[in-house]
């Protein structure tokens, strides 16, 4: 009778899994070490894909600024009806094939524009860094935050059982008269409180692991465990060197000093302005009679090829004294920038390496909190057992120790998080990654 129950089970287990084809059980958990999951955000995030998408892009724009002043070959036709003198609306004689070749060999104006576009090329890879920078200290954030509300979680969920053992304990004496209808409802209100919190921190988990999934490029389904792991590379220990570490490092610095060096570029071309300019140039055209140039030209040629050097020297150029003028104003507002974010930045890395420390005494504060509330929780258990205690004493102390863990937890990410803060101010985020 058994091994027909055992048969019947078995069928019914492999007909649940025939509409699949096969039963499909939940991914593993991966585990997920701080290194590991920034390695795979740094692959994997949409954000440095667009970033170098843009990079590249601003490449190809420099490439044709630049694109003057190499050899340009074009080859067409101006073949056409004419009537009276035979010649073209760009002021050429009509040919039935003609080729022309183009050379900026000295054209100050223009190189100063084709040095300024490859200086903001250069600029966009700042740019790219700063997004990589961006997505190091969001994930290593986010890692660290959902380390925590999952120890968080743990806690509370002692503390529901401590607080319906305490619920328990107070409406049994209640029921006997030996408490006020008024600590039955304290006691509701503590086991109300932590549900609440749990539900706030399970919400608070769910978007964390949707953001890292998103920017770790895993599954909607794919769950994770994380390691407790801690930030390496204590930024306090730089102490004032970190300021001028970011006076070489910080990407809004280099992003104002990229502009000062384009600008510069821009107003020494302008300037160039008043000089002559150069460019080598050669045509070639394969004339027909069918436009009748014997009836307008002395002697008809079929094949005509010049070649040479076309030279402009300005006498008065208007237009030349206001781009100098405007190039001079952009390059001293941008000056005046790069001044300015060097005294922010500067002001800025010392406000976070005083949170930093401020961060260090919370952390050691709560850990002494936590320590004493630990001590308070092992005398009183001593006292349960010696029976000078009651068991509803000795949950209150629990929850409050839970409650001491909870606090610590939240120091230590604050701390935590003040010390991604500061690396990446100072341009050294990457050692996150050692």
């Amino acid at each position: 009778m058994r091994a027909l129950q055992r048969l019947a089970i078995i069928a019914g287990f492999a007909m649940l899994c025939i509409p699949n084809a096969f039963c499909q059980q939940a991914p593993e958990p991966v585990a997920l070490t701080l290194k590991h999951a920034l390695e795979l955000a740094l692959q994997n995030s949409k954000d440095i894909k667009i970033a170098r998408i843009q990079a590249s892009v601003a490449d190809r724009a420099a490439m044709i600024g630049k694109a003057d002043f190499l050899p340009n070959l074009y080859v067409g036709s101006g073949a056409g009806y004419t009537y009276g003198i035979p010649e073209t609306p760009g002021g050429r004689a009509p040919s039935v094939f003609n080729m022309t070749y183009t050379e900026q060999v000295f054209n100050l104006p223009l190189r100063g524009a084709a040095k300024e576009q490859q200086e903001q090329a250069k600029a966009q890879k700042i740019v790219l860094e700063d997004v990589r920078s961006s997505v190091i200290a969001g994930t290593a954030t986010g890692y660290l935050e959902l380390a925590k509300v999952r120890h968080s979680l743990e806690l509370l969920r002692k503390e529901s059982d401590s607080a319906d053992k305490i619920l328990d304990v107070t409406k049994e004496r209640a029921g006997e008269g030996f408490e006020l209808p008024m600590e039955v409802t304290r006691a509701q209100l503590t086991k109300a409180q932590v549900a609440q919190r749990i539900l706030q921190l399970e919400a608070r988990q769910e978007e964390l692991e949707t953001y890292l999934r998103d920017q770790l490029g895993l599954s909607p389904e794919q769950q994770f465990d994380l390691s407790a792991d801690d930030l390496p590379g204590a930024a306090e220990q730089e102490g004032a060197n970190l300021v001028a570490l970011a006076m070489e490092s910080n990407t809004d610095i280099r992003l104002a000093q990229s502009d000062v060096r384009a600008k510069e570029f821009r107003y020494k071309g302008e300037k160039g302005g008043y000089l002559p300019s150069l460019e080598l140039v050669s045509t070639y055209s394969l004339l027909s009679d069918y436009n009748n140039y014997s009836l307008y030209f002395n002697h008809f040629q079929r094949n005509n090829f010049n070649a040479g050097v076309q030279v402009q020297v300005p006498i008065f150029s208007a237009r030349t004294k206001a781009a100098v003028g405007l190039a001079e104003v952009n390059l001293q507002v941008a000056k005046a920038t790069l001044e300015n974010k060097k005294g922010l930045v500067s002001a800025d890395v010392r406000k976070k390496t005083h949170r930093l420390r401020e961060m260090d005494a919370a952390k050691e504060v709560a850990r002494l909190q936590l320590q004493l509330a630990q001590q308070n929780v092992t005398a009183l258990q001593a006292q349960l057992e010696e029976g000078k205690t009651n068991l509803r004493d000795v949950e209150r102390a629990r929850l409050d120790e839970s409650d001491r863990w909870m606090a610590y937890l939240d120091a230590a990410f604050q701390r935590q998080q003040a010390q991604v803060e500061l690396l990446r101010t100072a341009g050294q985020i990457d050692r996150v990654l050692e």
